[in-house]
């Protein structure tokens, strides 16, 4: 652990390495991922802030820097400076800090540090050991390089979107349709966040860092599913279907039913009905269900005791199964599923799924305390139980240039006049 290492962070896998973050949007996730595992991040925006800080929701729904729930989110358990990297004392304070780092994790568009005397040949002559990781849209280098980008651009130009859509039978020529939520800036996130870990147990070996051009559109291309490996080798194009996987193979959903039903209590669940076609054993779980309610009508008869009996009977079954399904409400219908051996599952709300009991039980969900708010707050937590190297959120995102005495004074060795005289010409 590093002297500079808040006590309170937490003894997590990444525990003694020190990241400059120096990324808007695109890179907050990477950044966060490293800083919940224990690494000691310092987000170093602009003077004023990072321009992620204006994105909306916003707490109270009050427009301001420090109340942005998008910013909360992505910049849980970091610390935060401000510095104008234009400026030559800007650059200097940023050279000072090299030498402690062990990662340098940046967004800015290629050629931008470089330009300024920051790239990875000038910072790492001051510390050959630093593992630099620039997260761009495009890359470094490619025709692409320079264009400008959007999520929707990425999940556009990645493949995502020809895999998302519907049915015909629901949206009849159906578009191809963006997932929400920034995808393209997890999928990218994630990608840098592995090439870095890869890279720090490379260093661990050779003791020399390295420099990671990670581009977030390689990234997307990458996590397509199968849909790219498909059409590589079998020249096939998969098919968009209405909440299932994008498959070569056309499924008439007029005539089967989609995956997702309503319920009798207003509500929906998610199932798979093809896997009562593909075993019998599991038809007739269901079909004995159906029965004690009276509505198996002939699924218990002996012709679908073989795959080929119900094979040639699917569309009376899907039918059969469906009308039967649609009399009872969500919690009956997926708990059962899930007792005879079936993939079903319920289709939650956001309200529902923060009181979800499995959630719960897991710990997923974890408080977060905002001192200048007065209270804490309920954010959500690890995607996984790191035993042995444990994560948590050891600290609210920063405020805007919340710790800039604590790591320009306390540890770069300024002085408070010399802090204020950089505050007032608008260095940090």
């Amino acid at each position: 652990m590093t002297s500079s290492q808040s006590t309170e962070q937490p003894i997590g896998a990444l525990s003694g390495l020190r990241v400059l973050e120096l990324s808007g949007h695109e890179g907050d996730f990477c950044g966060k991922l490293m800083a919940d595992m224990g690494a000691d991040v310092i987000k170093i925006e602009p003077p004023g802030g990072e321009a992620s800080r204006s994105r909306g929701p916003f707490y109270n729904d009050t427009p301001d820097r420090n109340s942005s729930l998008w910013f909360w989110h992505y910049n849980t358990s970091k610390r935060g400076i401000t510095l104008d990297l234009e400026t030559a004392d800007g650059q200097a304070l940023l050279k000072r800090l090299v030498p402690s780092a062990d990662i340098l994790l940046e967004s800015h568009r290629p050629g931008y540090l470089p330009g300024l005397g920051l790239g990875y040949d000038d910072l790492s002559a001051l510390n050959p050991s630093l593992i630099m990781c620039s997260l761009t849209p495009f890359g470094q280098s490619g025709p692409w390089r320079d264009f400008k980008p959007s999520d929707l651009i990425h999940m556009a130009g990645g493949g995502q979107m020809a895999s998302c859509g519907y049915d015909d039978a629901d949206v009849a020529g159906g578009p191809p349709m963006a997932p929400g939520g920034g995808q393209s800036w997890h999928i990218g996130g994630e990608y840098a966040y592995i090439a870095i870990v890869s890279a720090v147990m490379a260093r661990s070996m050779t003791g020399q860092g390295s420099y990671i051009d990670s581009s977030i559109h390689d990234a997307c291309a990458l996590t397509t599913e199968g849909a790219v490996n498909t059409y590589i080798y079998s020249g096939k194009v998969v098919y968009r279907h209405t909440g299932r996987h994008a498959t070569v193979d056309f499924i008439d959903v007029s005539r089967r039913g989609g995956m997702e039903m309503p319920t009798r209590d207003g509500r929906w669940v998610h199932l798979a009905l093809g896997e009562l076609i593909e075993t019998p054993a599991r038809l007739r779980r269901l079909a004995e269900w159906m029965d004690e309610h009276g509505m198996a009508q002939d699924l218990l008869d002996e012709t679908y005791e073989t795959t080929e009996g119900v094979q040639a009977n699917k569309e009376h079954v899907w039918q059969t199964v469906r009308e039967f399904l649609q009399t009872k409400d969500q919690d009956e219908i997926w708990h059962k599923g899930q007792e005879m051996g079936f993939p079903w599952g319920a289709v939650r709300s956001m309200d529902e799924v923060t009181v979800c009991p499995h959630l719960d039980a897991r710990g997923f969900f974890t408080q977060v305390e905002h001192r200048e708010q007065g209270q804490s707050f309920t954010y959500p937590g690890p995607a996984a139980i790191f035993n042995g190297s444990p994560w948590r959120i050891s600290r609210r995102a920063p405020l805007v240039g919340e710790h800039k005495e604590e790591i320009l004074c306390g540890e770069l060795g300024l002085s408070r006049q010399e802090l204020a005289v950089l505050a007032e010409s608008g260095v940090v």
